[in-house]
């Protein structure tokens, strides 16, 4: 029984790693520095590093978010999983964070039977609004500095040589960010009630590097070719902002989304080196799924737990 628990995690898990890859290293495929599947390998290695060595702050905030059991646990966490897989193959790679954040929520509020941590929610949702805007400014301000020493390297092959090496080290710092910070939403809500700590940042880790090996492409060509036309050196930029933005709220141990973060970086790269949005349309299609992901996961986990209820007949 434990392993049907277990399940929905693992599957949150997968879908986390084929959406938020795309904030390791979505830029550098899709403008041609880093091969994907290069790019794939390092990101899945560094990945489970960094759920095993710093997610645990992470796993922390989310257990205690609501006091739901094991079983509407579960349902909440495949509901999440569902909702996002469904906006990747809608090409709108959405937020994990805000998904299960809505699901447990949403859960908690239909059937009654969870006391919701509504500070820590409260904090949560602003930092999710402050993710963007945090890798944004970020990026844009990297980008002068940087930008001005790249410059007065002469030689074009240097350059070259220049940022696929950093944008190797890039996939590897931003894959361990993402790993320590959103392997809680993947395990978080089991943790202490279904395995350890340290067993739920092994199996959370694993499962996000399954997903980044298996199923990654789509999202990351959405977000890299499609939001700012970018070249190599704001692609590299915008990863590391990214990165970093993730790392610091890992930190703090508030899972954030990797997927704003990229998207915020992106544009803030964009901006500062002059170029406007590539496709508003697109844009519009991911904020949009930011809204609509929580709140339809929110609505699936308390359908899913009704049928399971009169599945049971009661």
């Amino acid at each position: 029984m434990n392993l049907l628990y277990i399940l929905p995690a693992i599957f949150l898990g997968w879908v986390l790693g084929a959406n938020d890859s795309v904030s390791v290293f979505g830029p550098l495929v899709a403008t041609g520095v880093v091969r994907y599947r290069i790019a794939t390998l390092v990101s899945s290695f560094f990945v489970v590093l960094g759920a095993t060595v710093g997610g645990g702050p992470g796993i922390t905030t989310l257990s205690k978010l609501t006091s739901l059991n094991l079983e509407q646990t579960a349902v909440a966490i495949l509901a999440a999983a569902v909702s996002v897989l469904i906006m990747i193959l809608l090409r709108a790679p959405s937020s994990i964070s805000q998904s299960i954040v809505g699901s447990l929520i949403g859960l908690s509020v239909a059937t009654g039977c969870g006391n919701v941590n509504w500070g820590s929610l409260g904090e949560i949702v602003a930092l999710w609004i402050a993710t963007p805007l945090t890798s944004g400014i970020c990026a844009f301000l990297l980008y002068k500095l940087i930008s001005h020493y790249f410059r007065k390297i002469k030689s074009v092959q240097a350059q070259d040589a220049v940022i696929k090496a950093a944008s190797i080290l890039g996939i590897c710092y931003g894959s361990f960010s993402l790993g320590a910070n959103n392997v809680a939403n993947v395990t978080g809500p089991l943790t202490g009630r279904l395995m350890s700590v340290d067993t739920a940042l092994l199996v959370g880790g694993i499962s996000i590097a399954f997903g980044i090996l298996t199923f990654s492409r789509r999202a990351v060509l959405t977000v890299g070719k499609s939001i700012v036309a970018l070249d190599h050196f704001s692609s590299l930029i915008s990863v590391v902002a990214s990165a970093i933005t993730v790392w610091v709220y890992s930190i703090v141990g508030v899972p954030v989304s990797a997927t704003q973060s990229i998207v915020g970086a992106v544009i803030g790269a964009g901006l500062s080196r002059g170029v406007g949005l590539a496709e508003k349309k697109t844009l519009l299609r991911i904020v949009s799924g930011w809204v609509f992901t929580p709140v339809s996961a929110g609505i699936l986990s308390a359908a899913l737990f009704s049928i399971l209820k009169i599945l049971r007949g009661g």
